[in-house]
């Protein structure tokens, strides 16, 4: 059964600002450890970036809170696996919001051109 859909589409540009303007700080503030070392292992990190702030969207969304109180930016990570797909595992509040929802799986899909980036999130019982 679904418990929750979220969706949400960044400007990279938006990011790409933020980034220049406020670097590693607005960095470490949204992105785990291993996901900061995947975007910055990148020419052009603002697209993964914004991938990864699009799905951390997405996901709270699905939850039904956003990011705030109930779930933070580091609450959510974004792991990528060989395959190359995307999975999403949860810390913190996170984890507790997940057992508290009585969920099983978080599906994650992502999408980014230059210009935006995209993720969508279903959260399941």
């Amino acid at each position: 059964m679904i418990l929750g859909v979220g969706i949400d589409l960044v400007e990279v540009g938006r990011i790409r600002d933020s980034l220049e303007r406020l670097g590693e700080r607005f960095a470490r503030r949204i992105l785990c450890p291993a996901e900061y070392d995947y975007c910055f292992d990148h020419k052009d990190p603002s697209t993964h970036v914004a991938a990864r702030f699009a799905a951390k969207e997405a996901v709270s969304k699905a939850f039904g809170t956003g990011i705030g109180t109930e779930i933070g930016w580091l609450d959510i990570e974004v792991v990528r696996l060989a395959n190359g797909s995307n999975q999403v595992q949860l810390h913190g509040l996170g984890a507790l919001l997940f057992q508290r929802r009585s969920a099983r799986m978080v599906h994650l899909n992502l999408t980014h051109t230059a210009q935006y980036a995209s993720a969508v999130a279903i959260l399941e019982s």
